[in-house]
């Protein structure tokens, strides 16, 4: 189990925060209501990465993440703030910040990036079964994810790798809805608006590659995301 530390002064965000976190998220979360409080806690005790409000008293968020950073290069650390001025946002990442959040977000997205994180950091966070999956069947193609390739009737189209990752994606969410913010920080590890817009494009390149199987279609989820559907 992972083990994080989240630092964040409003006290009804931060319970319901820990609590979403431990519960969906299956991690060890350790609340600390100010940057003091927080750097004391890491000082004591190892975790895998840190959740830093930037608007706190006594010690604000920048300024906790500069002594992490003096004390360990390595641990992730999110940003977490109201502002949304892209000083804040240079600011944090030249702090050594990984990843930067901006107030009113959806707890579902904080955990996307805390994982999109981590498998950075770990090589992976998928399961094995997962990751040795390369091979698939889709409708009348087969996807070989390792190549590359999509093969039908004897003939191949081969893909990019970010069009080979994509469909990859919603391979495994076969039939199930793919969020966006998934599909962004699995791939790209960052939801912004320019990296959106180039996922539209190789969706529109992969619905191409497979729209000769009318059994086979990728449909948008309105508001939530993508499915591969295969009748």
């Amino acid at each position: 189990m992972k083990k994080l530390l989240l630092v964040e002064d409003d006290p009804n965000l931060g319970l319901l925060l820990q609590d979403y976190l431990q519960l969906k998220g299956k991690f060890e979360v350790v609340l600390c209501k100010d940057g003091d409080e927080g750097l004391k806690a890491f000082t004591k005790e190892d975790f895998d990465l840190l959740i830093l409000d930037v608007m706190m008293p006594k010690k604000d968020g920048f300024t906790l993440g500069k002594e992490v950073r003096k004390i360990n290069q390595d641990i992730p650390i999110i940003f977490a703030t109201a502002k949304a001025m892209i000083e804040d946002k240079t600011q944090a990442f030249s702090l050594g910040g990984d990843d930067y959040i901006t107030k009113p977000f959806r707890i579902e997205e904080l955990l996307l990036r805390i994982n999109a994180l981590l498998k950075r950091v770990n090589g992976s966070a998928e399961p094995k079964e997962e990751i040795k999956q390369s091979q698939f069947d889709i409708g009348k193609y087969h996807f070989d994810y390792t190549q590359q390739m999509i093969t039908s009737d004897g003939h191949q189209q081969k893909l990019s790798t970010k069009e080979a990752e994509l469909l990859r994606l919603l391979c495994l969410h076969k039939n199930e809805v793919l969020t966006r913010e998934e599909a962004l920080l699995n791939i790209w590890h960052d939801d912004n608006y320019f990296n959106g817009r180039s996922m539209d494009v190789f969706l529109s390149k992969i619905r191409k590659f497979l729209k000769e199987d009318p059994s086979v279609e990728i449909i948008n989820v309105h508001g939530r995301g993508y499915k591969l559907l295969v009748n």
